[in-house]
């Protein structure tokens, strides 16, 4: 991942960006981001909002995201996730980024904004969950939600793999809510995803896990509401 195939539009672009992140610094902002937990080696404070307007006046550009990924700035992190062409986005490239990534904000926008529009993204998913690290079992479980709400062409069938994964993950407290929200985005896409989160939930109560069962208590009964079951 360390060799790039440069050009001189990407250098220019690079370059050009570089500097409106710097002139864009709020300081109170990354100070406040620090404070909730969010430690970045370089961190600008530019505001989310901000940098997708930033993105929208360039290309998409494979080469240009590569570079600005390596910087390792949050903005350019962020901007290289919005800037990047899903088609010539890579599993080794998949790999390396997911495993460094050091912050849920990055997660969360990898999964959303580039992850999901990869032909790799129902494989990725699922090998994420099984990853050592926090933040890589978090980004498979954010990207099976995002898979779920965006691919309305997916048949219900490339979903089931995931439910083998949820009881083990339901054990950990720190992807509580991620895992809450992704399988209220299973259990909402179909009637018969419906009924295999409801399935889910029932074994979830019996599991040994006070965490896992208190899962699977919410959402056996938020899947099981009337407006959800008079949408589906």
């Amino acid at each position: 991942m360390d060799f790039i195939l440069d050009n001189n539009n990407s250098e220019k672009y690079y370059q050009s960006l570089l500097s409106k992140i710097k002139l864009l610094r709020n300081g109170d902002i990354a100070d406040a981001m620090k404070r909730t937990g969010a430690h970045y080696k370089m961190n600008w404070g530019v505001s989310l909002v901000i940098l997708r307007q930033m993105a929208k006046e360039f290309e998409p550009d494979h080469v240009l995201a590569l570079k600005l990924w390596n910087k390792q700035w949050r903005e350019t992190m962020i901007l290289a996730m919005l800037l990047d062409e899903p088609q010539k986005v890579t599993e080794e490239q998949m790999d390396f980024w997911t495993k460094s990534f050091e912050s849920i904000e990055i997660a969360e926008i990898a999964s959303t904004h580039l992850w999901v529009k990869s032909k790799f993204a129902f494989v990725k998913a699922l090998e994420w969950c099984r990853g050592k690290k926090h933040l890589v079992r978090f980004t498979g479980i954010h990207l099976i939600g995002r898979l779920a709400i965006t691919e309305k062409q997916a048949i219900d069938e490339m979903f089931e793999a995931y439910f083998d994964e949820f009881p083990t993950l339901a054990k950990d407290k720190k992807l509580y809510t991620v895992l809450y929200r992704t399988i209220i985005a299973l259990g909402t896409r179909s009637k018969y995803l419906n009924e295999s989160c409801i399935e889910l939930t029932k074994n979830l109560q019996l599991s040994n896990s006070e965490i896992a069962v208190k899962l699977g208590e919410e959402l056996y009964e938020e899947l099981n509401s009337g407006y959800v079951q008079d949408a589906l």
